[in-house]
């Protein structure tokens, strides 16, 4: 407890790994994949591909499936994602149609639709703590593969079309397969593997990178519609809270722009040791952006999620999501995070108010930090606020 925090992320990930660490003294191991897959970054273009395996059997699908983890406490995620082991088989990126087994065999679990059957054998026993990341979800011990069979499962009919369609562009897949009722958490898995796209252009994609891609082009796609909507008619303010996160997410009656701006409190993921609030924020307005956003994966995320609501009123708006992180935020647990809770936020009614001061009035009672300090880290506020129209002179 010398990090001073209330609930210490190394003694969580300690007691939630102690008790996989029997089953894991063997270099073989069977399971019920939920599936899930992880297509690393390091050495690209010469990756490490490879299922994630539980040593549980039955219906293990909640393990990786994020749009169900809304709502549950920070040590469930912790003890269904501990219990992941992660097997290895290094390969080039564009090897997606080679006839290794590891290979095709890491492809088919992506396209199951129930959790299929896994016996793995690795080269040397499972070793390594719990890794985090805020863009990817968790997972426990990893190990070479040397080899692994998959069965009793069969193929989602919508992403094994997709996958044998190789005249379908990869964006086309996403999207269709988005608008078939696809949760986006096995389109990404599916992307990562190289199932998606046009022939001998097709590779495999680190998962990280197949996250972002998907919420992108998705938002992306609706941006396309979204900016030709009406407006909405007033300010409207959503809220949530989960895993000591709040989030304020206020729309005003304006063409599109957008930003994420995130404040991370001392001894939070992304603040360990310093003794202030770390604020960054990222923005678009109508033309959109040129360059990567410097929060990551989170911004996509978001930004999706806002268009997703968006399209189902057939409305356009200026949208400004505000997130305080809390120190009960032991451990990053994935860009899942920031989209789910958009998204959960975005399901509930929200408060209306005729002015823009209304609505910065009741944000202010659900967040800590001053209105003022949330300003001064906006673009989009401080266009609101700030910038004289032509309809303020001639209107």
């Amino acid at each position: 407890m010398l990090c001073g925090k209330e609930r210490c992320s190394v003694i969580a990930r300690f007691y939630s790994s102690s008790k996989l660490r029997n089953r894991l003294d063997t270099l073989e191991l069977d399971g019920a994949c939920p599936p899930s897959v992880f297509v690393g970054r390091i050495g690209y273009p010469s990756v490490s591909i490879g299922p994630m395996i539980p040593p549980i059997h039955g219906d293990t699908s909640l393990m990786d499936t994020p749009e169900k983890w809304v709502g549950l406490p920070i040590d469930d995620i912790i003890d269904f994602r501990s219990n992941l082991v992660r097997g290895m088989h290094r390969v080039d990126v564009g090897d997606v149609d080679s006839t290794d087994k590891l290979v095709t065999r890491t492809r088919e679990l992506t396209l199951a639709k129930d959790p299929p059957d896994v016996v793995a054998e690795f080269q040397r026993k499972p070793a390594g703590r719990l890794t985090v990341d805020d863009d990817v979800q968790p997972f426990g011990p990893s190990a070479p593969l040397s080899r692994f069979d998959v069965s009793n499962y069969r193929f989602d009919d919508r992403l094994e079309k997709a996958f044998y369609d190789t005249d379908l562009k990869a964006r086309e897949a996403v999207v269709s397969l988005y608008k078939s009722g696809t949760l986006i958490s096995q389109i990404q898995r599916a992307f990562s593997v190289g199932a998606f796209g046009v022939g001998k252009r097709r590779r495999f994609v680190p998962t990280r990178w197949s996250i972002t891609a998907v919420d992108s082009n998705l938002g992306l796609h609706m941006l396309e519609t979204t900016k030709s909507l009406p407006f909405i008619n007033e300010y409207r303010v959503y809220e949530t809270q989960s895993l000591d996160n709040r989030w304020a997410i206020l729309m005003l009656p304006t063409s599109w722009r957008y930003e994420l701006i995130e404040a991370w409190y001392p001894n939070t993921a992304w603040n360990p040791y310093g003794d202030k609030i770390a604020i960054m924020s990222d923005w678009e307005f109508y033309d959109g952006r040129t360059n990567y956003a410097s929060i990551g994966g989170c911004y996509y995320a978001a930004r999706f999620a806002v268009n997703e609501l968006l399209q189902k009123e057939g409305r356009q708006a200026g949208v400004s999501i505000m997130r305080e992180s809390h120190p009960g935020y032991i451990l990053p647990v994935g860009v899942w995070n920031v989209r789910e809770n958009v998204r959960a936020a975005l399901r509930t009614s929200p408060m209306k108010f005729a002015t823009l001061k209304e609505a910065l009035t009741r944000i202010s009672t659900l967040m800590d930090i001053p209105m003022s300090r949330w300003i001064k880290n906006s673009a989009v506020l401080k266009d609101a606020l700030y910038q004289r129209r032509v309809d303020d002179q001639w209107g």
